[in-house]
């Protein structure tokens, strides 16, 4: 599911709602959760997961094409976990 496919759904279910305000608030939870991230925060949505960054150390890497060593710089990379909620509907 896309982002304009959620804003759908959720102005469906929720006729009393403008359309343009479910995008205002699907933007604000987004825009939040991004802000977290980019300070380092850890981002839990009950039932469904849990939002984190992992850092990445330099590392000396390879060129698949050549076998040339590169080096790769140290990074910051999103991690989700699902929550178990998640999981156990998934798998039953």
């Amino acid at each position: 599911m896309i982002r304009s496919e959620l804003v759908q759904k959720l102005a469906e279910e929720n006729p009393h709602l403008y359309q343009r305000d479910v995008e205002r608030i699907v933007g604000a939870i987004f825009d939040e959760i991004i802000e977290a991230m980019a300070r380092g925060d850890r981002v839990e949505l009950r039932g469904f997961g849990a939002f984190s960054v992992k850092k990445r150390d330099a590392r000396v890497g390879r060129n698949p094409r050549t076998g040339e060593a590169v080096s790769v710089e140290e990074k910051h990379v999103p991690f989700f976990k699902a929550g178990k909620l998640l999981r156990d509907r998934l798998n039953s």
